[in-house]
């Protein structure tokens, strides 16, 4: 009994500090001292930033510009508006795709003593997506470095220039962050940028990446961090992913910077409902106070840090980071595998177990990483969401029941295959087996998840079958960990530790308890607290895995790390005791979540659900639809599509986007004028003038001669489309005419489609009706989308 409440209070326990380490700061007041960040000082910016959603190009855009101009005029910047077009461009299949527009970033500077030295660089950018007013993302970034700024500048003359950069267009790819470090000027001027970005409206705050050779930089952010939340694991991941920020630019540029964001709320990330009411303070705050704990000590710094190896680091509790270079992973698994030996040396003194033990400890220990997976890959499939973001808001707007359900169920399968040990019995294959199976009910033939249920099952069956004993199965388990963390320190020595150092406490615990051979009271307080001080630091990876990506089963991983930690616990005495039950416990109310989940309505005025309507306009045709973008129509949007009395049907378009779609009574709206012209080289200039209101243009460009793209709005391109494939050019903010330089093989012809948005429904159509206060219109919904065809000869 004592070790199974020392293993009930070690989950809880950790589970307090855990959830105590993820919650945000308190905001400050605006009454705070005045060299101190106020979460309720930068919310007035925000509030005023993120009245209305102001994508690039928009009126609205333009006048969060003019107000942050005047905000930075006041604090002494002496901004200046960089106007410049940006472009990214990318072959797909053979076929040009590019897209870019016209920006307007904002740039002010704070003077430093030496005005010579290398400027810290704070980043944000002020436009948001079509449809969300963009609290978070990125007002909340914006803001911060407007009131670092103010708390710097009220503590004196910092000892370098502090360049804040407000960049435009990074929603629509990275286009102010281009034009700024590729093309002008001042970009010579940064030594180091600190950019801010959002992912959601509340949550920590993490530094989750950095420039290459991060090592002197580490040191700087661990000297200076408050209470911080970062790891080489974070950096290690995100560095695998196809995400972007605008810190993507200089970074592969090879500019030096650190980079944070929040990720939590994420039902409000592009989200009409990511308000200033909706954002988390605490997460400004929180955002506040590390971006300016960064910038005072770079400002101040005699010499920026320079490059050099990359840190092993991750914070541990409070403001404590530790950091080390790679290759002091390898003492400390020298120093886990020492203890390992020397717990097993003591344990089979005190309780000879046959190596089959171990063995079959390494088994269960497979069972209960893989079993996990494939529960959870199960519960994704059976929780009614489709995969997707815009399918997973049904997950986000209960975010708190799923993931406490996919806790309960990750952990109560690692308990189960710690009891099943102690008795012997192959019935645990039967669980994964059945998930396995049971993901096919949803969503179709599901190979992936029937092999891991297969594969587990087999590897069950082999591991079970007989009782093993605790200090043989933990010596098996203890044994996996190091040789995934010896694999781990090999090929990826930045994330290693994450396995390493839970490891070490385990074999510590191990070596101190005999393996868990001494069954009194003082063992169990020794493996109580190791259990406790692993899984509570355990908890944050956890989360962040979590809310990163929609992949419950990646929660098998510190599945794994919790398995060294609590199977001296978990695993009770041989036969049947009541501590087996903990697991059934577990698995039964995530289950109970689960189907919770999947049964409940989540909509409501705070958690609305999505819908869009577009009003496309056939130019040639003259002809009209009510057109959605998304498969899942709600009523409203069922009885809006038809209420011009047309019967809904799938449509498509040049976009070769499915639609939904019903016939719509026409109105007539000017074109864009669309022209080509001969130049005295022989060059074709394509010149598209938008009509009134067109923000974005989108083209797609068919030559039957071989033609090369030279310039895009004088931007420098050389791209080569193949004759008879489509060309994609996709401009947004183009208050000039757009003008493309072609280069054709020979005489030919010129197939254009366009595809105008224009912001706001249409004028001459009748209005759309109120949506219920459980929906709300989502990204580009309730605007207008002009289409036509031109074709030229030359």
């Amino acid at each position: 009994m004592g070790r199974l409440l020392a293993l009930i209070g070690a989950l809880i326990v950790a589970a307090l500090i855990a959830w105590a380490g993820e919650r945000p700061p308190k905001p400050e007041p605006a009454t705070a001292p005045a060299t101190a960040f106020s979460a309720e000082r930068a919310m007035a910016d925000v509030r005023e930033m993120a009245r209305a959603p102001h994508p690039m190009g928009s009126p609205e855009n333009r006048r969060v510009r003019d107000y942050l101009v005047g905000r930075m005029a006041a604090l002494g910047l002496s901004p200046a508006i960089r106007v410049d077009s940006a472009m990214s461009h990318r072959l797909r299949e053979g076929d040009v795709r590019l897209s870019g527009g016209q920006v307007e970033n904002i740039v002010g500077v704070l003077p430093g003593r030496d005005r010579s030295a290398p400027a810290v660089a704070l980043m944000a950018h002020y436009d948001s997506v079509p449809g969300s007013p963009g609290a978070a993302d990125d007002a909340a970034g914006v803001a911060s470095a407007l009131e670092t700024v103010r708390a710097l500048k009220a503590q004196g003359t910092p000892a370098r220039d502090v360049m804040v950069l407000i960049t435009d267009g990074e929603e629509s790819g990275l286009l102010g962050a281009r034009a700024f470090f590729e093309r002008d000027p001042l970009a010579k001027r940064v030594g180091l940028i600190l950019n801010m970005e959002a992912r959601g409206n509340g949550g920590r705050v993490q530094m989750f990446e950095t420039s290459p050779g991060n090592g002197p930089l580490i040191e700087l952010f661990r000297k200076s961090a408050v209470r911080p939340a970062s790891s080489s694991l974070s950096v290690f991941i995100y560095e695998t992913m196809p995400n972007d920020t605008d810190f993507s630019v200089p970074k592969k540029l090879g500019f030096q910077g650190l980079n944070y964001a929040f990720i939590g709320r994420q039902f409000d990330y592009h989200s009409p409902t990511s308000t200033p009411a909706n954002l988390d303070r605490g997460s400004l705050q929180d955002m506040g106070t590390q971006v300016l704990a960064a910038t005072r000590a770079a400002a101040n710094a005699q010499a920026l840090p320079a490059k050099g190896e990359d840190a092993v680091y991750s914070q541990l509790f409070g403001d404590v980071t530790l950091a080390h270079p790679a290759w002091v992973g390898w003492l400390v698994l020298a120093a886990a595998a020492g203890l390992i030996a020397v717990a097993v040396q003591r344990s089979r003194r005190k309780e000879t177990f046959p190596w089959t033990d171990a063995l079959r400890g390494a088994g269960a220990f497979v069972v209960a990483v893989l079993g996990s997976a494939t529960v959870l890959h199960f519960a994704r499939k059976a929780s009614g969401a489709g995969m997707g973001y815009f399918d997973q808001r049904f997950l986000l707007a209960q975010i708190t029941r799923w993931e406490t359900a996919c806790i309960l169920l990750a952990l109560g399968f690692l308990i189960l295959a710690a009891c099943e040990l102690a008795r012997g019995r192959r019935n645990i294959a039967l669980v994964p087996l059945a998930a396995g199976i049971g993901s096919s009910l949803f969503g179709g033939f599901d190979p992936i998840a029937l092999g891991m249920g297969v594969v587990t099952a087999l590897i069950a069956v082999a591991a079970y079958g007989r009782p093993v004993s605790r200090p043989g199965g933990w010596t098996g388990v203890l044994a996996m960990g190091l040789l995934l963390s010896v694999a781990a320190q090999a090929f990826a020595p930045a994330a290693a530790y994450q396995l390493s150092w839970p490891l070490l406490i385990a074999a510590l615990g191990a070596a101190v308890t005999a393996g868990a051979a001494y069954r009194g009271l003082p063992s169990i307080v020794v493996l109580a607290a190791g259990a406790t001080a692993g899984l509570a630091w355990l908890g944050g990876t956890a989360h962040v895995l979590f809310l990163g990506l929609d992949m419950p089963q990646l929660l098998a991983f510190p599945v794994a790390l919790a398995a060294l930690l609590v199977w001296p616990l978990a695993q009770p005495e041989e036969g049947a005791p009541p501590a087996r039950l903990v697991s059934h416990l577990l698995l039964g109310a995530g289950f109970a979540l689960l189907i919770a989940v999947r049964l409940n309505d989540p909509w409501d005025a705070r958690h609305p659900q999505a819908s869009h309507v577009l009003y496309q306009v056939d130019q040639d045709a003259g002809q009209a639809w009510r057109i959605s973008q998304y498969v899942g129509l709600t009523p409203w949007t069922r009885r809006v599509l038809a209420d011009d009395g047309g019967a809904l049907a799938k449509h498509r378009h040049w976009l070769d986007l499915p639609l939904s779609a019903a016939p719509a009574r026409a109105v007539s709206l000017p074109p864009p004028a669309l022209a080509l012209a001969k130049a005295a080289d022989g060059a074709l200039l394509l010149t598209v003038t938008p009509p009134p209101g067109g923000r974005e243009v989108a083209l797609q460009l068919r030559a039957n001669t071989p033609v090369r793209i030279e310039q895009v709005a004088g931007l420098a391109a050389d791209l080569a489309q193949k004759p008879g494939g489509w060309a994609r050019v996709n401009w947004e903010a183009a208050p000039q005419p757009l003008t493309l330089r072609l280069r054709p093989a020979g005489p030919g012809a010129l197939d254009v489609r366009y595809a105008v948005t224009i912001d706001g429904w249409p004028k001459g159509a009748k209005p759309l009706p109120a949506r219920p206060a459980d929906e709300m219109a989502f990204h580009t919904s309730d605007s207008t989308l002009l289409t036509g065809t031109r074709r030229f000869t030359w």
